[in-house]
């Protein structure tokens, strides 16, 4: 238990404890954890002496920090707990509260390299049957493979950043056209931070997951659906993605998300291969939510995704890959087996062919001018309590004139 009164009972107690860069009165980003309604800023406790990080907990972003490994973030982690735990300290720390409503939540870390994968059956499912009406839902090598593609480091923004509307080429019957997206969508998925690299020409196995990987982040993919379906053949992703994907301003460590891994779905028919072959095979049940103007509209259960955490990470360095601090990979859109549980809005209103109501009586198919999207995420943490993965918020801009 904590100290701080403000704090129990909170998602966001010791048991959690996510890490993030903030601004206040005017001074450049500090690193920073949440407690409660509180950031406890860690630049000034490793100022003052009362944590020790090398000055890693000094810089403007998390990148330091996530080089050091395993060792140092548990170090640090224990002590931050007993900082917020022991009553001997609450006089060195009180003045290092800072409440949240008084600050700026920034870019947490700076990204080396993006991937996302594509790693739920039911929206894979459920995209093949939209795209691809009267075909093989699932193309051949889905079950062999996590299936990614690599975005653009330089439009990862933190939450709360606009999001402008794309412009690009799409479809029409009398040939292409050029101009704004009209089917413009979300992709509600779960990120994860590579902190500790690894060198190129070796690749990162299953069970080295936890070595390489600090935490995780709730990502909005946002998707320019008529631009990508234009553009995707044969070699993917590019415009439709690439110019906007959001991320939760919280770092949430792995050591907080120890009470949340089950097992994974199954993978015998047909069986992976040897480097994907994770023992014991888990996943996290991790309960996402996505509000669309203040209407819940989905809650995509993260715990049914085919393929794992440490299954991507592995296939990502199989080939030689490097991996570098500030790495992160994204586990493309979560979707379970119901309507009421599917990341995109692809999938809610079946290819636009069923829009959705929402509290206000507007229906929509995808997204307005103006809209605003809210992914949040919770996971079951020790002894019943509940860790919060904090929001990803989003709200869509026009599209600029050429």
């Amino acid at each position: 238990m904590t100290w701080l009164a403000e704090a129990a009972g909170s998602a966001y107690g010791v048991h959690n404890l996510p890490y993030g860069v903030f601004r206040s009165a005017g001074q450049p980003p500090r690193i920073g954890v949440r407690i409660g309604n509180f950031v406890l800023d860690l630049h000034g406790a490793e100022a003052a002496g009362l944590v020790l990080a090398g000055g890693a907990l000094r810089q403007p972003t998390l990148n330091a920090f996530l080089a050091l490994g395993r060792a140092q973030w548990t170090t640090v982690r224990t002590r931050i707990v007993q900082l917020l735990t022991g009553e001997e300290h609450r006089a060195a720390v009180t003045p290092l509260l800072v409440p949240l409503d008084r600050v700026e939540l920034v870019m947490p870390f700076e990204v080396a390299d993006y991937v996302d994968f594509y790693s739920s059956e039911h929206h894979a499912t459920n995209v093949g049957q939209i795209f691809r009406p009267g075909g093989a839902a699932l193309l051949p090598n889905w079950r062999h493979l996590p299936v990614g593609y690599h975005g653009r480091t330089g439009t990862v923004v933190v939450s709360g950043t606009p999001v402008v509307r794309p412009s690009g080429q799409r479809s029409t019957p009398d040939g292409p056209v050029y101009g704004p997206s009209t089917r413009l969508d979300i992709e509600a998925e779960v990120g994860f931070v590579v902190g500790v690299p690894s060198p190129l020409g070796e690749r990162v196995g299953v069970d080295d997951f936890a070595a390489h990987v600090f935490g995780v982040v709730l990502v909005n993919d946002w998707s320019a659906r008529d631009i990508q379906a234009w553009e995707y053949q044969p070699l993917g992703p590019f415009l439709g993605k690439s110019f906007c994907t959001s991320v939760s301003p919280w770092v949430v460590p792995l050591e907080a998300l120890a009470d949340a891994w089950v097992p994974a779905p199954a993978q015998h028919d047909p069986a992976v291969l040897d480097y994907l072959r994770d023992v014991p095979h888990l996943g996290l049940d991790l309960r996402l939510t996505v509000d669309w103007n203040g209407t819940r509209v989905s809650e995509p259960p993260f715990a049914g995704m085919y393929w794992t955490p440490a299954q991507q990470l592995a296939h990502l360095t199989v080939n030689g890959a490097a991996l570098r601090t500030g790495d992160l990979y994204a586990s493309g859109t979560v979707s379970g087996p119901r309507r009421a549980e599917v990341g995109s809005f692809l999938e809610l209103t079946w290819g636009g062919a069923e829009p959705v109501k929402l509290s206000d009586g507007s229906t929509r198919t995808f997204l307005d001018d103006g809209d605003t999207v809210v992914i949040g995420a919770t996971a079951p943490g020790p002894d019943g309590t509940t860790v919060a993965l904090g929001e990803v918020v989003g709200t869509i801009a026009p599209a600029r004139s050429a």
